[in-house]
């Protein structure tokens, strides 16, 4: 992992989230979540350890999990590609490169709800 912000919160309380963990772990072998964030963050900092140990409770292989570490003038891998302008940012999409959502900083629910309830919607 190329984030340390990504690192399981140890805290995090998986009973609390089970819906959103039921929905990530359905989808856990057919989804691919490309994050971007800085370990200089705070808004890293305090949203992805928790996004983090959602998407480890729900069983998501390692390898459906790609960091991308930008620098403090947020820059980095997918940047121009992807239109990343504020981070932390998740795009989740399918094995073929279609983007299914996106999660950027400024919602109102941490990422694992988010993500989680707009996959319900979307597939």
């Amino acid at each position: 992992m190329s984030l340390e912000t990504m690192q399981p919160n140890p805290t995090w309380d998986e009973a609390s989230y089970q819906e959103a963990v039921d929905t990530l772990t359905a989808h856990n072998d057919e989804l691919v979540y490309k994050v971007w964030g800085g370990d200089w963050c705070k808004d890293c900092r305090k949203l992805l350890p928790d996004l983090g140990a959602a998407l480890e409770a729900a069983g998501v292989p390692d390898d459906r999990i790609e960091e991308f570490a930008l620098d403090k003038d947020k820059q980095g891998p997918g940047v121009s590609e992807y239109d990343i302008e504020y981070i932390p940012t998740v795009v989740v999409e399918t094995d073929d490169g279609e983007a299914v959502t996106r999660f950027v900083e400024s919602e109102d629910l941490p990422p694992a709800i988010w993500l989680a309830e707009q996959l319900e919607k979307e597939l």
